[in-house]
Formats: C-alpha cells, structure tokens, sequence
C-alpha cells in the first residue's frame, strides 16, 4: 500500500473518531443547575425552629483581627 494512501485512511479514521466525540458530547446547560426542583428537596420542616441567636465570641473576633494584621493577639 501506498504511503499516501495509508496517511489518507489513517486522517480519515482520526476525523472520524474526533466526529464520533463530538457527537457523543453533552455538555449539561444552566437549565440543570437552576432548575426550581432542587427547592422541593431542601425544605425545612415548620416545627424547626432556631433555639437562639449565635452570639459572636469577642476573643476570637479579636485574635483572628489580630491575625489578619500579622502582629500578636493579645493575651
């Protein structure tokens, strides 16, 4: 067999397969992720309730200022 003739079956196989992929890919759209279904299994049920408010630790707002700043927290 000629070297041409092996090149063009070989390019004509690769343009196949690469065809054959593009074909098979699938590519999810924005329509998936903000699908309004994903909030009917999320929801919470109405006898939960929050027992408090989450109240801030001072300290460790200030250590991690501290930290933020690159000095020593104070002790």
């Amino acid at each position: 067999m000629k070297l041409e003739i092996t090149r063009s079956l070989l390019l004509l196989g690769a343009l196949g397969i690469a065809t054959l992929a593009a074909a098979a890919w699938h590519e999810p759209s924005p329509g998936v992720i903000d699908s309004p279904s994903h909030l009917a299994n999320c929801r919470v049920p109405p006898n939960v309730q929050a027992k408090q408010a989450a109240r801030p630790d001072h300290d460790l707002l200030l250590f991690l200022f501290g930290l933020s700043q690159g000095g020593i927290a104070p002790r």
